[in-house]
């Protein structure tokens, strides 16, 4: 028999202790009911193959995870890469919710100053603390978010390089060289990733569900290894919520509070175009 091959996992941005590897190519991702239910959705929807396949619910140590497909396990040590979809990573209510109880976090204070020591307003300085949706707003203007409707959030390349310091990656000329980087310049691996871009842009455009869902906080998750093999699927659904009937989102509207669009297809399409503009010196793989 051949050895069977080891689960492989790495997390490359989110929180620490969220994910288990489970048996027969799966993942355990600790329990969230609004993912569940959207995965349970998905299972049901055109966008069914451009998710992890959903696999129910386990218990391990007394936490409940969601079972998913590891999307690690077809590929030989891949290069992995998380973007962040959407032009906000918060939803409308934590808004309502951070003026209704507005908690001041000086934990995200000192990361504000750490970055910019001039951002903060003089009553945030004098309170060394700032509320949770300021942080974020504030974050998203520092990064591509704001200006392109996606941000890189971290990637790993082959040779175990990992690079998570995207906060201030704003422009096209900053996104495309990040890029490059993650794909060292091969022409063939984003001729892939662009042919699914491209695929997974149709299908959003009519599917039931993404037109039915506020989508925030949603990653495309990148993988390709050497032997050619890519991947993008999307990925982290703990933030998207079902839309109040007969609502729905053409997902590409600039956000108003009260619309709640979220930019996700606008970002898609400039991500798109940035690829496409990467390859506009080059000729299309034999």
């Amino acid at each position: 028999m051949t050895p069977k091959k080891p689960q492989e996992w790495l997390q490359v941005v989110g929180h620490a202790g969220s994910f288990h590897v489970g048996d027969y190519g799966t993942l355990l991702k600790r329990f969230c009911k609004g993912e569940q239910q959207c995965y349970l959705s998905l299972m049901d929807d055109s966008l069914r193959p451009f998710v992890p396949a959903y696999h129910g619910v386990v218990q391990r140590d007394n936490q409940d995870y969601n079972v998913i497909d590891n999307l690690l396990t077809h590929f030989n040590a891949p290069a992995i890469m998380d973007c962040k979809m959407g032009t906000r990573t918060y939803l409308e209510e934590e808004l309502l919710t951070s003026r209704e109880r507005p908690q001041l976090r000086h934990d995200m204070y000192e990361k504000m100053v750490a970055v910019d020591p001039e951002a903060p307003t003089d009553q945030e300085r004098a309170q060394q603390a700032v509320l949770k949706t300021r942080y974020m707003q504030w974050r998203e203007t520092l990064s591509s978010t704001t200006s392109l409707g996606f941000r890189i959030e971290g990637f790993k390349k082959a040779n175990e390089e990992c690079n998570t310091n995207f906060k201030r990656t704003r422009t096209k000329e900053q996104v495309t060289e990040a890029l490059q980087n993650f794909v060292e310049s091969n022409t063939h691996i984003v001729w892939e990733y662009l042919r699914h871009l491209k695929q997974l842009r149709d299908v959003l455009e009519t599917s039931d569900f993404f037109r039915t869902h506020e989508v925030v906080g949603s990653s495309l998750l990148f993988l390709h290894d050497w032997t050619g093999r890519t991947g993008v699927w999307m990925i982290d659904f703990g933030k998207t919520v079902a839309l109040p009937p007969p609502l729905t989102l053409d997902h590409r509207s600039p956000w108003v509070e009260g619309n709640r669009e979220d930019g996700y297809l606008w970002g898609l399409d400039n991500l798109i175009d940035i690829l496409a503009n990467m390859l506009s010196l080059s000729e299309p793989p034999v």
